[in-house]
């Protein structure tokens, strides 16, 4: 079987188990590090919150989680290596970027600019790098690659982005997982990725729960690629209700082979104040790890829902996205 790049080295394919395709061990939105109010984070208290949460849905046969903060939303990949050892979870990082307007771009726009690089070989360059050679010092190798778009809009650094995920796919056989705004531009993300040569069955378009549209979802699904649920429990863009009625039509037109499920869940954050102001609270008050074991799986079985589509989306369809099977 193939071999995966996790936070402690290769794995197996047949390793990976069931799997949460889409979440976060600690995230810190660009700016953090400037606040003089905040002080420095607490590692072992990072450490301390994702095993907390890791430890339910561990119980419920959680094996490994594709961790795919970029390295401009903080990726600290010494928090997942320490998670991973203490919970026994593999966690696949991810290289990548965010969005032009949250992600942080001065640097490689001033070079395009400057004509001391060109955009798209600075992220390809970057890309390869950290799947062939490693993060940093860290000798963690990611076995994904994230990129984002915006609302509606893909802006000329995030297509550079698609474009450089691509060619950096194609050449390590590594899967690219995409960040959709609300829903919008799954099918233009897909159709830059596979004009450059990325297999469809290597593209997971995520946060396709954000957009109840069946017509949305075929249009994308149409085109090959896979495509994830993947925020469940947060309930402040949409319900969770909703999503599975979405998802049940989706599993009636026999698409189960081409979904994954997630939460993008985040464990800890760095900087002041939390994720959510506490009016928002209740609307992610199921956000966690393990929701879908808790929670999704059983309003699955209710609606009929077999075992056997469970299973391919949350063990074998994972199984074939990061290990091109």
């Amino acid at each position: 079987m193939t071999r995966i790049n996790t936070v402690l080295g290769s794995i197996s394919s047949g390793d990976l188990g069931i799997t949460l395709v889409h979440e976060h061990c600690v995230i810190g939105f660009p700016g953090w590090e400037w606040d003089p109010l905040c002080g420095p984070p607490n590692r072992k208290e990072i450490v301390q919150a994702c095993l907390k949460v890791l430890e339910p849905a561990k119980a419920c046969g959680l094996q490994s989680i594709v961790e795919v903060t970029p390295s401009d939303l903080s990726r600290d990949v010494d928090v997942m290596k320490e998670v991973s050892e203490k919970s026994q979870i593999n966690i696949i990082c991810s290289t990548g970027k965010y969005t032009e307007e949250n992600g942080v771009w001065p640097y490689l726009k001033w070079r395009n600019q400057l004509k001391l690089g060109d955009l798209e070989t600075d992220l390809y360059d970057l890309f390869i790098q950290e799947i062939t050679s490693g993060i940093g010092q860290s000798g963690v190798k990611a076995g994904a690659i994230k990129v984002a778009t915006s609302l509606n809009r893909i802006a000329p650094c995030e297509e550079a982005v698609l474009r450089a995920a691509a060619r950096a796919g194609n050449e390590t056989g590594v899967p690219v997982i995409t960040h959709t705004e609300d829903g919008t531009m799954g099918p233009e993300q897909a159709e830059i990725l596979m004009a450059e040569g990325m297999k469809p069955k290597r593209i997971m378009i995520g946060h396709m729960c954000g957009n109840p549209s069946l017509d949305y979802q075929r249009a994308v699904l149409n085109k090959g690629v896979s495509i994830a649920f993947d925020r469940f429990g947060i309930e402040i863009f949409l319900s969770d209700e909703m999503r599975l009625k979405t998802l049940l039509a989706l599993l009636g037109e026999g698409f189960a082979e081409s979904i994954m499920l997630s939460h993008d869940y985040v464990g800890a954050s760095f900087g002041r104040g939390g994720l959510w102001p506490e009016h928002m609270l209740p609307q992610v008050a199921n956000w966690s790890y393990f929701h879908i074991f808790h929670n999704i799986i059983p309003a699955f079985k209710k609606a009929g829902i077999t075992d056997e589509q469970i299973r391919t989306m949350i063990i074998d369809n994972p199984r074939r996205l990061l290990g091109g099977e």
